[in-house]
Parts: structure tokens; C-alpha cells; sequence
């Protein structure tokens, strides 16, 4: 143990047809005695470690007062007694909700059970019996999606449920550009799938002083109702707190339409199928004139579904005739190459975790903890952005030493262990002040030999 505290340990991951074992990575992120703090903007002599401007988390999120006080003058006017079961069966269907299993992949299941029950002899099968006896092993293995239709009763449920986690999630996201680029004052916002209106809210919070116009579309009339009276803090009168907001049902038809940041929290997931998802993600990307983000449940499924979404804009750079600049990713990826948590034996979620206070009612008494997985796209150069490592787990801190899980510029997630004596004081603290999520400023050499050490938390 005392020699693996004293030397960087990298977590390997395998790299299909290299025709190696699945051993440590090589590439190391973070070398002793050669790496360096990116100290470009003279931070260290500036601020403290503490403040490093990797360190992009927010404190405990909380509602806009007035975005409160209208949802619960709601809750106050129309919550049954059976209200918290309602959000609770809600919250728990919509975390472990899967995505639709696509048409090709059931036919492939089909055709699976039809040849096992072909080659069982004990079975003389009829057509007819066999075509039932695929169709029931088929509804027995398969996950049945549904579209939720959101009615005023559900949307109020929604809104119970979803409002702040989202607020805070999506708070989140926008955080992130403000603090890495602020000079960007986005004048335009459209909300695929606005729900109740909590992007709105998040981006106001953010950039109210330069946003003139947020678009906000679902098809569910319930929702848009819900969303126009919560910016009127919970009545059908009176003038909204927010100016600027428009709803619709349907996207913009104009291909030449842009808003500055396009958003899609929690809606990609309620779509049918990758086909629609691929149309709205083109559509999305088309209305973007800055930057697209894209939130979803921090969830395997949310995760898969969101590097879809990312491949799919960064692998159709040619197909935007009107809007020539080139896509990269701002957030959280540190790189355009396919991400290592899928590309492991067991793919992991690649997710973040932001708390916050809930709106105020009965059974909201404790601050709680979102946890979601994010992509933010942008317009323009990688050369844009800083392209430090992000920190994808929780920060392991240690008596003269810290654990840091890394997904790296090079495209490979490393397990790094750093300590004041192997790679300096400034890396060190840097290191021990930042948290899940975070961006460690550090300048990482392109190659390095590889690493044959262990990560101590799997022995």
C-alpha cells in the first residue's frame, strides 16, 4: 500500500482490437513531475486553490421565490390526500423508465423464439401456435414503453415531482457555460419540451438580463396551461414575471430560425423510437445558434441516449448547409471520440450530481440531490474551450493523498492518485478542493509509457 500511495495508479480500460488483455491504460493523464497546472489566467497568484476555475458545482440550487410561491399556491389549491403517492410512483416510473425497444430489435427477438421453439422436438407446433408462443415469450421479456399523456391531473403531478430537481439539473448546466465563457449573453432561448416552464426559470436565473425571448414548446396544452400559470405565480391573470415567453406546440417549420441556446431537458426519452429521435435532434441542432443542451435521467439509459444524440450532430457536421460552423462538445466530454463508459464490459453511466432545496410542502422537508447525465454542443473550434480533464466520480480524499476518476483529452477514463510530493503543491490542493463534476486545470502530456499498477479500491 505505502508504495502505491507514493506513485500515480492508472484504471485501465480496454480498447477493443488492440489484442491485448484488458490491463491498465496507458496514456497517463496525470504523471508525476511532469504534468503542470494550467495557470494561463495567473489563477494561483489570484485566488486560492479553492476557487480554481475547474471547480464549476453549485451550492444547494433553490427555486426562485416567486417560481415557489406559484407552485405551491397550486399544490395548496389542488393536492388530494393521495398527492405524495402520486409523486412518488411518478418519480420512481420515470427514473426507471428504459427506452422503447426499436422494431428491428424485436423482430430479431422474434426470430430467436421462433427458431428455439422450431428446434424442440417435444413441440409440434402448429403456425398458429408457434406465432402465439412468440408472441408471449415476447411480452414476457420485452419492456413495454408508453407514451405518457400529460392531462392537467398528471401535469400538476409532474409538476410536484420534476419542477426543482429539473430547475436544478438544468441550473447546472447553464452554470457550466456561464463560468467558462462569460462574455456569451444569449439574446434567444427555444425549451423542446418545456414541461412547466422550469428551463425558462434556470436560463432567466442565469442570463435575465440579456434574454429577450424564450420559445417554449410541447404538444400537451396541460403543460403549457401549467408553465403560463406558474410564470403568473400560480393564477390565470396578472402579468408573468418573465417577459419574452412564448409558447406553441410545434417547433418552428423555418430552417433559417436560430435561438442562441437550444434546450431539451427530460424530453429525448419521451420520444417513440431513434427515428424521432434523430429527426428532433437534427431539428435541435439546425435552430441552434450557439449552444444545444441536452439533459436527461443520469441513468444508463439516459446516458445511451444522450451519446446518441452527441455522435449523431458531431457525425453530421456536412449536412448543415445553413449554418457551416463545425460542432464540438463544451460539456462534460473533454474530447470527440466515442465514450469509454460504453465502450467497457460493463458500461457505466456517465452522470453528475447537483443538490438542492425542493419546493416547499409537506413531504418536502430535506434538501435533496439531483442526479442526471448532460451534454452541452457548441458551434465553432475545440481550440475554444479548455480541454482539461473532468472528474466523473466522487472525489476520494485521504490523509497526503487524493483519488480522482478522470475522463481524459485522449479519449480514455484514467484513475489517478495524487499526492503533494509526486506532483507538486498546487496539482495536490487543486486536487483535494474539487468534486464530482469538476474540470481539473491541468496540462496534460499527449504519451506517456504505460502504467502497470493497480487501482487500490478493486484489491
Amino acid at each position: 500500500m505505502a508504495g502505491a500511495l507514493k506513485s500515480l495508479l492508472i484504471l485501465g480500460r480496454w480498447c477493443p482490437g488492440l489484442g491485448v488483455a484488458p490491463q491498465a491504460r496507458s496514456l497517463a493523464a496525470v504523471v508525476p513531475g511532469v504534468t503542470q497546472i494550467d495557470n494561463k489566467s495567473d489563477f494561483l497568484q489570484k485566488r486560492p486553490h479553492r476557487q480554481h476555475p475547474g471547480i464549476l458545482n453549485l451550492p444547494h440550487v433553490r427555486l426562485p421565490q416567486a417560481l415557489a410561491n406559484g407552485a405551491q399556491l397550486l399544490l395548496l389549491e389542488n393536492a388530494g390526500p393521495t398527492m405524495e403517492n402520486q409523486v412518488q410512483t411518478l418519480t420512481s416510473y420515470l427514473w426507471s423508465r428504459h427506452l422503447p425497444v426499436e422494431p428491428e430489435e424485436l423482430q430479431r427477438r422474434a426470430r430467436h423464439f421462433e427458431k428455439k421453439f422450431l428446434e424442440n422436438p417435444d413441440l409440434c407446433q402448429t403456425e398458429e401456435k408457434l406465432r402465439g408462443a412468440v408472441l408471449h415469450a415476447l411480452r414476457k421479456t420485452t419492456y413495454h414503453w408508453q407514451e405518457l399523456s400529460y392531462t392537467e391531473g398528471l401535469s400538476l403531478v409532474y409538476m410536484a415531482a420534476r419542477l426543482d430537481g429539473g430547475f436544478a439539473a438544468v441550473s447546472r448546466a447553464f452554470h457550466e457555460i456561464r463560468a467558462r465563457n462569460p462574455a456569451f449573453q444569449p439574446q434567444t432561448l427555444m425549451d423542446f419540451g418545456s414541461g412547466t416552464g422550469s428551463v425558462t426559470w434556470a436560463a432567466n436565473s442565469i442570463w435575465g438580463q440579456s434574454l429577450r425571448e424564450y420559445m417554449c414548446v410541447d404538444k400537451s396544452t396541460a403543460m403549457l396551461a401549467l408553465a403560463e400559470k406558474l410564470l403568473k405565480g400560480g393564477s390565470e391573470s396578472g402579468e408573468p414575471y418573465i417577459p419574452g415567453v412564448f409558447f406553441r406546440q410545434f417547433l418552428p417549420v423555418s430552417p433559417k430560425v436560430q435561438f442562441d441556446v437550444v434546450v431539451s431537458a427530460f424530453s429525448l426519452s419521451e420520444l417513440p423510437s431513434r427515428a424521432d429521435r434523430t429527426e428532433v435532434v437534427q431539428t435541435l441542432w439546425r435552430k441552434t445558434g450557439h449552444f444545444l443542451v441536452l439533459v436527461e435521467n443520469g441513468t444508463k439509459a439516459g446516458h445511451r441516449l444522450l451519446m446518441e444524440a452527441r455522435d449523431l450532430v458531431l457525425k453530421g457536421k456536412e449536412k448543415s448547409p445553413l449554418d457551416p460552423r463545425p460542432s464540438f462538445v463544451f460539456a462534460p466530454c473533454p474530447h470527440e471520440l466515442p465514450c469509454p463508459q460504453l465502450t467497457t464490459s460493463r458500461p457505466l453511466a456517465c452522470s453528475f450530481s447537483q443538490a438542492y432545496h425542493p419546493i416547499p410542502f409537506r413531504w418536502n422537508k430535506k434538501p435533496k440531490e439531483e442526479k442526471f447525465s448532460m451534454v452541452i454542443l457548441a458551434r465553432g473550434s475545440p481550440e475554444e474551450a479548455n480541454r482539461w480533464p473532468r472528474i466523473t466520480q466522487p472525489v476520494l480524499r485521504r490523509p497526503r493523498h487524493v483519488h480522482c476518476h478522470l475522463c481524459c483529452p485522449d479519449g480514455h477514463m484514467q484513475h489517478a492518485v495524487i499526492t503533494a510530493r509526486q506532483h507538486g503543491r498546487d496539482l495536490y490542493r487543486c486536487a483535494r478542493v474539487s468534486s464530482w463534476g469538476d474540470l481539473l486545470p491541468v496540462l496534460t502530456p499527449s504519451a506517456f509509457p504505460p502504467s502497470t499498477a493497480q487501482d487500490p479500491s478493486e484489491s
